[in-house]
């Protein structure tokens, strides 16, 4: 969904790994086409985040940011953060955000040249 120079992706299911690796692509893509500024990725609909998603995710967030994109990952739960602090994992770089209401505010914040017209 577009909103603005923002894109939001909502993760609504589970996806295999060949299916986040196409998220993957699908999201640079469309970074790039539709000159994105601001990702946010909602997987509050998801109970888990495996170690490949986990990665996807942070890979995400650097193929943002060398698309000139910043990422922030938004509706976390709070098992699924415990149980990610426990086995080691993170989104690094992408930035979190407690919901996508936070994810919108922090990109109404965001100071850009393209933002600042």
């Amino acid at each position: 969904m577009r909103q603005g120079e923002d894109l939001i992706a909502s993760v609504h299911t589970a996806l295999g790994d060949s299916q986040l690796t196409q998220f993957q692509r699908d999201l640079s893509q469309r970074i790039g086409e539709q000159r994105t500024r601001m990702v946010i990725i909602d997987v509050a609909a998801l109970d888990v985040v495996d170690s490949f998603a986990a990665n996807i995710l942070g890979a995400c967030g650097s193929i943002a940011r060398l698309r000139g994109a910043e990422l922030t990952v938004v509706g976390i739960q709070p098992d699924m953060a415990l149980a990610m602090v426990e086995v080691g994992l993170n989104t690094d770089p992408a930035r979190t955000d407690l919901d996508l209401e936070d994810g919108l505010a922090h990109a109404r914040l965001t100071t850009s040249p393209s933002r600042q017209r």
